[in-house]
């Protein structure tokens, strides 16, 4: 199994969520965000990256944007939730919760019904 295909398909399928909590806790900008991925780095992103799907989310109105001047340059767009931005999260959420409960049983009971 090529493992770098394997996490790189893991990665895409989160990517949105984690993007869409990071927008949720405060408006964020896109270099913003790259950084606060790169933090952790099995996340980490580039621009060309991001952007792409920035601009679906707010074409699908889960996010809006708006700019902001910069006191360290030119201004900055920001990104936010829209009220359906916080339904699909909140959706999201749930969903990952599940599947994380399930995986996390999986490990510690190898797959055997436990009671």
């Amino acid at each position: 199994m090529d493992m770098s295909e394997w996490t790189s398909q893991l990665r895409r399928g989160i990517l949105e969520y984690c993007i869409m909590l990071l927008i949720s806790q405060a408006p964020r900008y896109g270099y913003e965000l790259v950084t606060l991925l790169e933090n952790r780095e099995p996340l980490s992103v580039t621009e060309g990256t991001l952007y792409p799907l920035l601009r679906r989310l707010q074409k699908e109105k889960y996010i809006e944007s708006h700019w902001k001047e910069s006191e360290s340059g030119p201004p900055r767009k920001y990104y936010s939730l829209t009220p359906a931005g916080h339904q699909l999260l909140t959706s999201m959420s749930v969903e990952w919760h599940k599947l994380a409960v399930s995986v996390h049983h999986i490990q510690l009971h190898k797959g055997e019904e436990v009671q």
